[in-house]
């Protein structure tokens, strides 16, 4: 191989730790609101059944023969309480080494069943060591983890309430939504106990990232009022069903501007039969380090091709390791480059985020690799990550 694709040590280092740093578009601007082979079981599937979407939920007219006002007025009656307060504590240790725990945060979420499972986002639990959940009385119920998925922002937590107390938020169709029709927010801005904000949806189709940085493609955007509070509480339709999860906010100054961002509901049928069956989605992954051709060479790397991910390393075990595709050798010489997965270009991570995300653990795919000089083609059977050391941004 020629000595112009060989690596140092040292760059080799670099391109690594420059691998947890995002460059994010206009979303770098957003903020979290919080101060596969697995299938789902046929019980979680009945408890997430749809009904018609565009039919009014218990307790909602049909909302052609009410006035805007009364709409609004029978959709909060009917959903507010069945959205929750969430409070989370963290352990912390101070100068001494001694350890203790404090309230870390707050958000919102939403009963999605009758036995106490309860959606909200990611980053409301994250790095909690305790959860406490309220319905807006002096009840408070202690919660427990049930599972979360960084990749989508989404987590279900549990609470162990009588049934008669839990009223289901009824997930409805976001992929049936269009810009200009009406919405509203149910959650706890500021600590706010269940305060209703109303709107329209602003756009579809917005690319948003989760604190992780992986991208959440097709997010909603609104301009119902959302603050930080209401992380993880319903975004509703005017019947009354749920069809977003709020979860971001494009702000400068840390309030809403009528720019806010929801991940939607049909991301969540997805997820959350998984997280209570698993407690994780099981989704396929690469099992490699991977870098863009682009931004490489926007760093001042010459590289051989124009466009593709470069592979810097492979865990062992995973679908690139099991397909015998190379990262960058001891020696600091270049390993493999992909330039396609079954005929898609992947020009960055993003390609490869979309084409995963239509994937499921034990797909077969052809990937098409820059090696030595030649163009091969590579089979892959796509696997999940392997439960070894892990290694930074694995894809």
């Amino acid at each position: 191989m020629s000595k112009a694709y060989q690596l140092s040590v040292k760059q080799i280092l670099l391109i690594a730790a420059f691998s947890s740093f995002v460059t994010f578009s206009i979303t770098s601007c957003l903020m979290n609101l919080n101060n596969p082979e697995g299938k789902p079981n046929e019980s979680n599937q009945i408890a997430f059944a749809e009904a018609n979407p565009e039919t009014p939920i218990p307790g909602v007219s049909d909302p052609s023969k009410v006035s805007d006002e009364q709409n609004s007025i029978e959709v909060y009656r009917a959903v507010a309480p069945g959205v929750v307060s969430i409070k989370t504590s963290a352990r912390f240790e101070d100068f001494f080494g001694r350890e203790f725990e404090e309230e870390s945060g707050s958000g919102s979420g939403s009963v999605i069943d009758k036995q106490g499972h309860i959606l909200t986002n990611y980053h409301v639990i994250e790095g909690a060591s305790k959860l406490t959940v309220s319905f807006g009385g002096d009840k408070v119920y202690p919660a427990t983890v049930v599972g979360g998925d960084p990749d989508t922002d989404l987590a279900v937590i549990k609470i162990d309430a009588p049934p008669s107390e839990l009223t289901v938020v009824e997930f409805g169709n976001s992929d049936k939504l269009v810009v200009g029709q009406k919405v509203l927010a149910i959650g706890n801005p500021f600590g706010l106990d269940r305060t209703l904000t109303t709107g329209v949806i602003s756009a579809l189709q917005r690319p948003i990232r989760a604190r992780n940085g992986r991208l959440i493609d097709a997010a909603i955007q609104t301009d119902a009022s959302i603050n930080p509070g209401n992380s993880g509480g319903p975004l509703l339709d005017k019947y009354g069903r749920m069809i977003g999860i709020n979860s971001q906010i494009l702000s400068p100054a840390g309030g809403s501007v009528g720019i806010g961002f929801a991940i939607p509901v049909n991301i969540a049928k997805r997820v959350v039969p998984q997280l209570i069956q698993f407690g994780e989605v099981k989704r396929p992954k690469l099992g490699a380090l991977l870098r863009s051709v682009e931004e490489l060479i926007q760093r001042g790397y010459r590289l051989p091709v124009d466009s593709g991910l470069v592979i810097l390393q492979v865990l062992p075990g995973g679908s690139a390791d099991l397909a015998g595709l190379r990262g960058v050798t001891p020696e600091g010489f270049l390993g493999d480059i992909i330039i396609s997965i079954d005929g898609q270009k992947m020009n960055n991570l993003d390609d490869l985020y979309r084409f995963l995300d239509k994937k499921q653990v034990g797909d077969s795919v052809q990937v098409e690799v820059y090696r030595n000089g030649k163009i091969l083609t590579v089979p892959m059977k796509l696997t999940t990550l392997p439960s070894r050391t892990p290694i930074r941004r694995r894809f």
